[in-house]
């Protein structure tokens, strides 16, 4: 996945379009790699995401709201200092490479009017947003110096260079002519490869498909005929006519919509194997392409605690159900004590105390003889003892030890109910919730001796099918609990997937008679909201409202019901969109 530097130029000219012109109304950091840029206009209002993470560095307009930490970062603070209020007056990129900068007009703190540059650079885990006045860094998200590189620094005072250039020709300034004698040149390389030794700003996938288009395949270039070489003059020249062009881009996603890769040319090179998405925005591209690796992420980096903590847990109580398992075989041989221990009460007056084993008839056997093994130092009334009390014993064990598999297996279920939904929190008040919910249940212990206070409750999220029921769904299991036992009626249709981790959804009648197609509807977002969202098909249990009940000592979340119908559906993301309520 790379959003490579013909693709940012294209990114640059929407921004151009759309940012110019544009102040700045509020800086966030969100994370430590990510910037947000509140714009506002006369009847306009957006927001410019800036990422330097290493595994999606870019810059584009999103329309998400992303939940920001309590306190500040000192980096936003001084972003804050600097550009609140400021204009964007243009976009520059460093020819076509992967360098992008924002220049604002902006006043100090006496009053005078400044120029200010934002620098983006988009290389990898060298990614970084550099905050620049008159050519001197004022500060940058990821500071560099000596230790980190001996050939640049990035530091605040320090006068702004350029990254070493590479020995690359830009489709901007370069002839294609000259691009074309570059890549001729190099005979023992695949096309592809040569294409990425010679233009600057192309991805792999881009060079692949040059290729694939010029040969159908990737060959080497000294294998190339003059037609061939015609037609890669022609996708050479058709890509730097239309640099500064903003039309389709393209997302390569696979069978199940999970995005590959993207493009700002149509990929062919795949074939039937994947598909291609449209977009006529690459900045709607760009945030559908990453929001759900982003939260993820987000989500791993603020619930990182919890997530160890969940995920030490069930490994835990999977070791401990193992050991009671095997304990619980080795009370499979109980009734052979009982037996050991009548058969030696039955031959009493003939057994005697010294030896190691005693040889008796077993009536439970047409009589034939079997032998007791036997302690020599006891005598056959404390053998017989040890026998009962070890029967017993077992006996007790078995009984507790069922009791306590199955409490450790609707555990791991609650677990890992607990652990899928901190997966799918998409803010700190989610995450806060589930901390709770944990520390209520003694998973988590207050070590300041205090009660926690309660994180704001976020409203269940709300769909409307196309018949018109209100779906609601609950975002964690303590919302669940409320949502199917308080909240809805008893003739409400309750849904949830079956025997997989999931959110509790109801689909509320209000007084009419709930429809077939609401149900499916529902079902559908029950399995997506469920860790089964990846899967094809999804059994959906569902069931009145008035079937549910809380089993003593359940947890969070669990409810049984023994009335209920089973629907298999397949996951949707894009009717999940459309049935949701903004």
């Amino acid at each position: 996945m790379a959003l490579d530097g013909i693709f940012l130029r294209k990114v640059r000219t929407e921004l151009l379009n759309e940012a110019v012109g544009l102040r700045v109304d509020r800086v966030n950091q969100p994370t430590k790699d990510e910037i947000v840029l509140n714009l506002r206009g006369r009847s306009v209002t957006k927001k410019l995401l800036l990422c330097v993470r290493a595994d999606s560095p870019r810059v584009h307009f999103t329309t998400h709201n992303i939940d920001n930490p309590p306190v500040p970062p000192m980096f936003c603070m001084l972003m804050r200092k600097y550009l609140q209020g400021a204009l964007i007056k243009d976009v520059r990129q460093f020819e076509t490479d992967r360098i992008l900068f924002v220049d604002f007009d902006a006043t100090n703190e006496i009053g005078d009017r400044i120029e200010l540059s934002i620098c983006l650079e988009i290389m990898g885990k060298y990614s970084n947003l550099i905050l620049i006045s008159a050519g001197k860094i004022i500060d940058s998200i990821k500071r560099v110096d000596y230790t980190t590189s001996s050939v640049r620094q990035i530091l605040p005072g320090l006068e702004y260079k350029l990254p070493p250039k590479q020995d690359k020709l830009s489709l901007e300034s370069a002839k294609t002519d000259e691009v074309m004698e570059r890549i001729l040149c190099q005979k023992d390389k695949y096309l592809s490869s040569a294409i990425m030794n010679t233009v600057q700003g192309v991805s792999p996938v881009v060079s692949r498909e040059i290729a694939h288009r010029t040969a159908f395949e990737d060959v080497f270039v000294s294998s190339l005929n003059p037609i061939q070489v015609d037609i890669l003059k022609g996708e050479l020249g058709a890509i730097q006519k239309n640099l500064d062009t903003v039309s389709q881009v393209y997302v390569i996603a696979e069978e199940n919509g999970k995005p590959r890769d993207l493009s700002h040319c149509p990929i062919k090179q795949y074939g039937d194997k994947l598909n291609l998405k449209e977009y006529n925005s690459c900045s709607e591209l760009l945030d559908d392409f990453y929001f759900e690796r982003d939260r993820i992420n987000r989500i791993n980096h603020r619930g990182h605690e919890l997530i160890k903590l969940l995920n030490n847990l069930i490994e835990r109580t999977a070791r401990k159900i193992a050991i009671q398992r095997e304990e619980l075989k080795r009370c499979e041989d109980k009734d052979q004590l009982r037996l050991y221990g009548e058969l030696i009460v039955a031959n009493m007056h003939r057994l005697q105390k010294g030896v190691s084993y005693y040889e008796v008839e077993n009536y439970y056997d047409n009589c034939n003889l079997i032998r007791i093994p036997c302690s020599p130092a006891l005598s056959p009334q404390e053998n017989q003892k040890k026998y009962y009390k070890e029967y017993r014993k077992a006996q007790t064990a078995e009984k507790l030890l069922v009791d306590l598999i199955r409490n450790g297996e609707d555990e791991i279920v609650y677990l890992e109910s607990v652990l899928y939904e901190l997966s799918r929190a998409d803010t700190d008040s989610e995450i806060s919730a589930i901390r709770m919910e944990l520390s209520d249940g003694g998973y988590i212990k207050n070590t300041k001796g205090k009660k926690q206070k309660a994180p704001k409750e976020l409203p269940p999220l709300e769909f409307r099918s196309d018949d018109g029921f209100k779906i609601l769904v609950g975002r964690n299991n303590l919302q669940n609990d409320k949502l199917s036992l308080k909240t809805a009626g008893k003739n409400d249709m309750w849904l949830h997937t079956q025997k997989i981790p999931g959110s509790h959804v109801v689909i509320f009648g209000e007084g009419k008679e709930i429809s077939d197609l609401s149900i499916e509807q529902a079902a559908v977002i029950a399995a997506f909201h469920s860790k089964a969202k990846d899967s094809s098909l999804v059994p959906v249990d569902y069931t009145r409202a008035k079937q549910l009940k809380k089993p003593n000592g359940g947890k969070a979340g669990m409810v049984i019901y023994h009335e209920y119908w089973t629907i298999i559906t397949k996951p949707d993301k894009e009717l999940v969109e459309r049935l949701k309520v903004k």
